[in-house]
């Protein structure tokens, strides 16, 4: 940059000479005399531009620095102008005259120097002091500074950067809770299962146990029940991370929704629920049949353990692909729906007909049916209702 402000003075020195040729049309000796006064002002001028920038970095003050700047640019061109008049023979009264002109001048540039940078500084100190704000915690500040030069787009950089800090501040306080409520809700459905297991095992160690087959069994199902729960939280950690690969097929929905039913029947008929499909025969689409397994079993088996008699599952072919999960329970409260597929979150555990579940289910089978490109929802009861749509290719 200095050497770009380097090459400017010969050509301003140029510009000047041919002005002066054409205007005031001078003798040689004139020439010779203003050539060697525009080759001073040139090398006065060549170590102001490499000194000025370097002295001006180490200054305390910005307007110092502007004001600086302006009186020695407004110096050298006066000591020109004074010399320059000198030799063209100006009269003592001329010369008088001049000099007071350049005195008005001197002062003008003073104050309009001073005027310039003071909003300058003005706006540098805010800026500074929203900085300060920030480095405390505050990300709601702001600079308040509007300009359209570049201390204006470094406030709007300033001012979008806290914006941008607020929002992480916001999503970390938001994860920290989730975070808590993530380990608060496995170490519960971690201690019941862990508990009873004890409890069995103790039992049978001290030789207490009236039925030790029913206190294996009993310890089998609690043991299913933690393989359940920590394959949910791996598979549910996977697919928050995109780790899941989804490959898409040409695939029979019917036949997935009824193969789903069948697995869930022991336990809907142990509970006194009847489960129906609703399909008009054979419904074909593009989409991972696991995945659509899993999200099918997902929602039954919500269903069955919140419902008092039957479960309906419909299957609508459109545009989309419809599929819509009722039992006819108490549904989801109005409050509730939004954290409805939430990890480990249910609106009434005791509402569950044999107090089982993780709390994931729905929460994994709308990140399979986000990741499948779909979308999902609930409603509020009574009844409870569980609708996900999907492309069909």
């Amino acid at each position: 940059m200095r050497l770009k402000a380097l090459l400017w003075l010969p050509a301003a020195v140029v510009i000047a000479m041919a002005l002066f040729e054409l205007i005031m049309e001078p003798t040689p000796s004139e020439r010779a005399q203003l050539g060697l006064i525009f080759g001073a002002l040139m090398a006065v001028a060549a170590g102001a531009v490499l000194i000025l920038p370097r002295w001006s970095e180490r200054t305390p003050s910005i307007r110092f620095a502007i004001i600086a700047v302006g009186m020695t640019s407004f110096l050298i061109v006066a000591a020109t102008a004074v010399v320059a008049a000198q030799q063209m023979f100006f009269s003592s009264h001329d010369l008088q005259l001049l000099l007071v002109v350049l005195g008005f001048g001197m002062i003008a540039s003073f104050g309009f120097a001073f005027a310039v940078s003071r909003p300058i500084t003005a706006d540098l100190a805010r800026i500074a002091e929203s900085a300060q704000r920030v480095a405390g915690g505050d990300f709601e500040t702001s600079t308040s500074v509007s300009r359209g030069d570049e201390v204006g787009d470094l406030a709007d950089a300033f001012d979008a950067m806290a914006r941008e800090l607020h929002k992480a501040e916001e999503r970390r306080l938001a994860d920290d809770a989730a975070r808590r409520e993530f380990l608060t809700a496995v170490g519960h459905d971690l201690r019941s299962p862990l508990g009873s297991l004890q409890a069995a095992v103790e039992a049978l160690q001290d030789g207490v146990a009236p039925d030790p087959a029913r206190y294996l069994r009993s310890m089998e199902r609690d043991i299913d029940a933690l393989h359940r729960l920590v394959d949910d939280v791996f598979l549910l950690a996977r697919l928050e991370a995109g780790a899941v690969d989804l490959e898409l097929q040409p695939v029979d929905v019917t036949e997935i929704a009824d193969e789903a039913i069948e697995v869930l029947r022991p336990t809907a008929h142990r509970l006194g629920i009847e489960v129906a499909l609703d399909a008009p025969g054979s419904i074909t689409a593009a989409t991972a049949p696991e995945a659509l397994g899993r999200v099918m079993r997902n929602l039954i088996d919500n269903a069955i353990r919140h419902s008092d008699s039957h479960v309906t599952v419909t299957i609508s072919p459109d545009d989309q692909l419809r599929v819509r999960v009722v039992d006819d329970g108490e549904g989801f409260p109005p409050d509730f729906v939004e954290r409805a597929f939430d990890s480990f979150t249910r609106a009434d555990s005791a509402r569950t007909r044999d107090g089982s579940g993780t709390g994931l289910g729905l929460a994994i089978a709308r990140r399979f049916v986000t990741a499948l490109g779909g979308s999902i929802h609930a409603s509020p009861g009574p009844g409870g209702i569980v609708e996900f749509s999907l492309p069909r290719s």
